[in-house]
């Protein structure tokens, strides 16, 4: 059987707010970044489009360079897609960019890694700027502590102490590449790079690092934690308005720009 012609593949890469939606995929009678973008999308093409995301976000959580594919017969310039999409776009959402990709490429399953950042305000006052886009702890919280107990989690592990119930993957076993905690100033940087991520597991392992940082348990904890891949033992999940999916990572010859969005803005680099 023939094959059905779908036209040209097109890779996005999308910055968001995550604050006014219900997440990255459609729900019915919510607002999601899927939807939105769709529609944008359509009324550039003149015809319906569905995406396919490389990492879906929850509510609340932000964006860097998310990255999206789709086929469309429709023959547009990169600059119409990125232009014409932004015009139709609300506020919170950007088209950073546009790339003809191969048919093979494939933005959730041609990506090796990825990669986020947790951001934590440490400071006594709360925040009128960064509420709705840091995580606020008034405590002070040891880094070193913090730091130490990141080194335990990192490698191939078993990681359904930090996964939610509602966790659809088939397996909970990720290679956690990095798990890096940073400050500057008042901002504290949890940075996670991973060959993939459970449902909810960077803000499970940000309020386990948040508890030590605070005192309120040992460095060890988040070892034992890890090894009793029993959820009810990891505490707290860190609030939504500190994580941005920063970007995927795609084998080179892709030619994707994910490597020049850079988070360093949000540590004052």
């Amino acid at each position: 059987m023939t094959a059905l012609f779908l036209g040209t593949r097109w890779a996005l890469g999308l910055e968001y707010d995550g604050n006014g939606f219900c997440g990255w995929q459609r729900q019915p009678g919510r607002d999601s970044v899927q939807e939105v973008l769709e529609t944008a999308l359509g009324r550039v093409a003149q015809h319906p489009v569905t995406v396919v995301v490389a990492g879906r976000t929850d509510t609340g959580v932000h964006a860097l360079c998310q990255v999206v594919h789709f086929d469309s017969p429709a023959q547009r310039s990169p600059e119409a897609w990125v232009r014409g999409g932004n015009t139709y776009l609300p506020p919170g959402v950007a088209i950073r960019w546009a790339r003809i990709v191969p048919g093979d490429f494939h933005a959730r399953f041609s990506a090796t890694a990825r990669r986020y950042r947790y951001v934590i305000l440490n400071r006594r006052v709360r925040p009128a700027l960064w509420r709705n886009h840091t995580a606020w702890i008034c405590r002070p919280l040891d880094v070193l502590a913090m730091q130490a107990a990141a080194r335990s989690l990192r490698g191939t592990h078993d990681f359904s102490a930090f996964r939610a119930s509602a966790c659809q993957a088939k397996s909970p076993v990720r290679d956690l590449c990095q798990l890096r905690v940073t400050r500057r100033g008042d901002l504290i940087a949890v940075d996670a790079e991973a060959n993939g991520f459970l449902h909810h597991m960077v803000r499970n392992l940000a309020g386990v690092l948040i508890a030590i940082g605070r005192g309120e348990r040992p460095v060890g904890w988040a070892a034992e934690v890890l090894a009793s891949r029993d959820r009810c033992q990891a505490g707290i999940t860190a609030p939504p308005g500190g994580l941005y999916f920063v970007a995927p990572r795609y084998p080179a010859h892709f030619g994707l720009p994910v490597d020049a969005m850079d988070a360093g803005f949000l540590m004052g680099d």
